[in-house]
């Protein structure tokens, strides 16, 4: 499944968010009850984390996340965020890794340099400016590549982070 979303991207990065929806948009037929019926939505998302609560310091005081959901799930927490501007948009679930194959999976991500996910910002300098103060590590600065300018960092919770601006 990251495989997938990964060449997604990568498809974005060559051909350009313009050409990859044009190509995917959906034909004009049928009801719109019919299509509202197979549309699927992305409304939660989640990134491995190996410690929930600094995660939740970073993602909300650092990447200015707001909390959405926080409660007791198991022996971990059901914790989520959103972006301040869409409170009811997207949730991204920072999920515990506890299931040993999450840790490997996500060391081997780090170790190999594979962001586990992107976000979207209007102006990748100023986040850039804004989040190097913070004391984030940067491991690419603000590159541009093509029809899309893109910069990692670790968001120290095991992750490496990918910002893009379109």
């Amino acid at each position: 499944m990251k495989t997938i979303a990964v060449a997604a991207f990568a498809a974005m990065l060559i051909c350009g968010a313009d050409a990859l929806q044009a190509q995917d948009a959906p034909k004009k037929s049928g009801s719109d009850k019919e299509k509202s019926k197979i549309m699927i939505k992305l409304k939660l998302t989640s990134v491995l984390v190996d410690d929930q609560e600094k995660a939740l310091k970073f993602y909300t005081e650092v990447l200015g996340f707001v909390t959405k959901t926080d409660m007791p799930a198991g022996g971990a927490r059901w914790l989520t965020v959103v972006s301040p501007e869409e409170p009811n948009g997207t949730e991204l679930l920072l999920e515990p890794t506890g299931f040993p194959a999450a840790k490997t999976y996500q060391k081997a991500l780090f170790e190999a340099g594979i962001p586990l996910t992107a976000f979207a910002v209007e102006d990748i300098e100023v986040a850039y400016e804004r989040m190097t103060k913070l004391g984030v590590v940067f491991k690419m600065k603000p590159t541009k590549m093509g029809p899309v300018t893109v910069a990692m960092f670790e968001d120290t919770c095991g992750n490496l982070i990918q910002l893009f601006q379109v």
